[in-house]
């Protein structure tokens, strides 16, 4: 199997990312109610102005997924949700979101990382589904039972573990259009469980402010491009080779 990713413009494509953060979002992280989607698609005003990057399957099935928002008059979700110090030229930043990856290529141990424990994953307002992460209930995925490692060429993560590799090349992806469009400073709003993971690549991210609650506990946090090649030109070198490869 091989997961081919890149950007999508089509309408088609972009509804099955959109209904793949509703299964993620809203039925299996219980982040949103699902009744405010009676159409099952997560979307909100700043996908108009909005890079997103999909993940594709050999079935050309969206299973992953991350966007990155633009400067426009709607501004960032990381601006309008959080008390931040603007110091960035608006024009050169952009922000990182609405990271999902489908279940089945997600492994199971390490769901920690992107969706969060309890306290990450739980609603600060009053919609609460009195959700337990210890007690969702798993088929058992296809990650876990090929322990052989996956690789990436020309823009293919080959095999079916790489759930690391699918968050590191949608990330190279992110890299390489934020270089083409001369962005130098990303907004993000993660768990710590993302952030953990992103600082093991060298990705690198400086908190800019105290945890809020959009679609789950969320820190405020800015990456600066040129710092976060400078450490992973220390860290992992072979990684920031790979994700300048093609620009």
């Amino acid at each position: 199997m091989a997961l081919k990713i890149g950007q999508i413009t089509d309408e088609k494509d972009l509804k099955g990312l959109y209904r793949l953060r509703f299964k993620v979002y809203c039925m299996e992280c219980k982040y949103e109610n699902p009744d405010k989607y009676e159409d099952g698609i997560v979307s909100d005003l700043y996908d108009e102005n909005a890079v997103n990057l999909a993940v594709k399957d050999d079935a050309q099935k969206i299973v992953g997924g991350v966007r990155l928002i633009l400067d426009s008059e709607a501004g960032f979700p990381t601006e309008n949700f959080c008390e931040i110090d603007k110091k960035t030229p608006r024009t050169s930043i952009a922000e990182i979101s609405r990271l999902v990856i489908h279940r089945d290529y997600r492994r199971r141990s390490e769901d920690k990382y992107i969706y969060g424990p309890d306290e990450e994953r739980r609603s600060i307002g009053s919609f609460n589904y009195e959700y337990s992460y210890s007690q969702r209930a798993y088929s058992r995925r296809s990650d876990d039972r090929y322990k052989q490692n996956s690789r990436r060429v020309n823009g293919v993560v080959q095999d079916r573990r790489a759930r690391h590799d699918i968050v590191s090349s949608l990330f190279k992806e992110l890299y390489q259009e934020s270089k083409r469009r001369n962005i130098t400073h990303w907004y993000s709003l993660m768990t710590q469980g993302i952030f953990n993971l992103l600082a093991r690549y060298g990705l690198g991210f400086e908190s800019m402010g105290e945890p809020v609650d959009y679609y789950g506990i969320r820190t405020p946090y800015l990456g600066d491009i040129k710092k976060i090649e400078q450490i992973m030109e220390e860290k992992n070198p072979a990684m920031l080779e790979e994700y300048r490869r093609g620009l």
